[in-house]
């Protein structure tokens, strides 16, 4: 299973996308450009020190400022030449290759994130490739403006159909999965329910406001969005039935389509929140997704403070709150595993019938990730036996070989570890020694390529699966911009 051999199956058929004609763009110094296979090819060649961003006529978004910043950790990192090499590829990844920013037709921001090699807009991915950004929004007045635009998008998508996990730029009536049985539309490319879906463009428009005091994107649609997520997050407590969202497809994998004619596993309604898919797009075994449900209290926390502070609408606040409390009480319910080797640990799944799943896969929110995420504290001592148990090999989907290890998960299966998840490791530690090793194993796993990929195989990083993955190339340089920024410079050879 060469990577050349499995790019495109673990790219989900979102190269048939590669068509899509672009609109011109009035906004920021870029051009419009669809990368496809000419790209992906290009970044897959394993040659050192050449750089692997596309020319500067081709890259859909620059950011001055941003560039500059990139020149400034390259001059910190002047003594690991190739950790520089892979930052200046991964930082900007989402940016060169990834954002379509466009106006609507009231001159509003509206910008559309694909996830890569895959041209499609996930509610998950598009929140967090931006994410890293967020923090020089008050300082370049275009990159605001683009981030405003992501968030503006976010919202529509949510509100135009908060049970779905991936939208087209445009409608399209044939597309891959438009014979799934569940309510698809054209502008959706996938709908497949998540919890996080719903969570991310919350944590993306939290962080925006904090870093740059602009409320403008906190408007009624603002309101529609927190108005349908806490209407799908009570339906699908599944107080009242099992509610209006089914999904099944037909499919050689388990995990792609959903049991009992696409309902899902039976839950007991004791408070927590329902999610049918992962982070992975997996289907649950149980449907009540412990990280994520973490996450939704969070994220309802967040809304709820936006409201109070900007809308000063205290009746939406307080339902937020309401709900968040409840949730939480839960999962200190219901999620928590006596352990015999670690104590009392996280599940990663339950159905309050007393079923529990004891596992964690590597996407985000996973239990590794939720201090990263701010859903726990990095100090609770639950979380800390959590973290032990999913690092290691009492974990299912933990794998150790000659080539690294990591957490993986049943979407891309045995034996291929996840970077993202070695990064959630590093962004979660306290231990010098424990970062370092992870950065190192970063570098020594990129098959010589200068970047990261979706999953690599545990003795051989030369087989590994999708290329081109925004998310994973812009969270590794999240962690590297991190660790600069703390004056953390990295003693790593290569």
């Amino acid at each position: 299973m060469k990577h050349q051999k499995t790019i495109f199956a673990a790219a989900g058929l979102g190269l048939l996308l590669l068509g899509v004609p672009a609109p011109a763009m009035g906004q920021a110094n870029h051009t419009q450009k669809e990368f496809g296979k000419e790209y992906i090819d290009a970044i897959a060649v394993s040659t050192r020190y050449v750089s692997k961003r596309p020319a500067e006529a081709d890259r859909l978004f620059r950011s001055e400022v941003i560039e500059k910043y990139i020149k400034d950790v390259k001059k910190k990192l002047k003594d690991t030449p190739y950790l520089a090499w892979m930052f200046e590829n991964c930082y900007p990844n989402t940016l060169d290759t990834t954002v379509h920013y466009t106006e609507d037709e009231q001159g509003r921001p509206d910008t559309f994130v694909y996830t890569g090699d895959i041209h499609a807009m996930w509610g998950r991915d598009s929140g967090a490739q931006v994410y890293p950004y967020v923090k020089f929004a008050a300082k370049d007045k275009n990159l605001k403006r683009m981030l405003a635009g992501v968030i503006r998008r976010q919202f529509k998508n949510i509100v135009f159909d908060p049970y779905a996990n991936a939208f087209n730029r445009y409608p399209d009536a044939k597309g891959y999965w438009m014979t799934d049985d569940t309510d698809m539309k054209p502008e959706l490319h996938e709908r497949k329910y998540e919890i996080d879906s719903l969570c991310y463009p919350i944590r993306l428009a939290y962080e925006y406001w904090k870093e740059t005091g602009d409320t403008s994107v906190f408007d009624e649609l603002w309101i529609q969005t927190v108005e349908s997520v806490l209407h799908t997050f009570k339906e699908q407590q599944r107080k009242d039935g099992l509610g209006p969202y089914h999904f099944t497809r037909v499919t050689d994998r388990q995990l792609d389509t959903v049991c009992n004619r696409g309902w899902g596993a039976p839950c007991k309604p004791v408070g927590l929140i329902a999610s049918v898919f992962r982070p992975s797009d997996d289907a649950t075994t149980y449907l009540f997704l412990v990280p994520s449900n973490f996450m939704a209290v969070t994220s309802l926390r967040k809304a709820a403070e936006i409201l109070t502070a900007v809308n000063h609408r205290a009746d939406l606040a307080a339902q937020c709150v309401a709900l968040a409390d409840e949730v939480h009480q839960a999962l200190m319910k219901y999620a928590i595993y006596r352990h015999p080797k670690y104590g009392p640990i996280y599940a990663f799944e339950v159905d309050g019938f007393g079923n529990q799943l004891i596992m964690d896969d590597a996407n985000v929110p996973s239990l590794l990730a939720m201090p990263y995420l701010g859903d726990v504290d990095i100090d609770d001592p639950i979380y800390q036996n959590t973290r032990r148990f999913v690092w290691s090999e009492d974990n299912p989907y933990f794998f150790r070989g000659k080539a690294g290890e990591g957490i993986g998960g049943p979407h891309v299966g045995l034996d291929m570890p996840w970077p993202m998840s070695v990064m959630m490791r590093a962004f979660t530690s306290k231990d010098d020694k424990e970062i370092q090793a992870c950065v190192q194993m970063l570098m020594d796993t990129d098959a010589g390529t200068g970047v990261i990929h979706e999953s690599f195989h545990k003795d051989d990083a030369n087989n590994y699966t999708r290329p081109w993955f925004a998310w994973q190339n812009t969270l590794f340089g999240e962690l590297i911009s991190k660790l600069v920024d703390e004056e953390k410079i990295l003693k790593v050879k290569k």
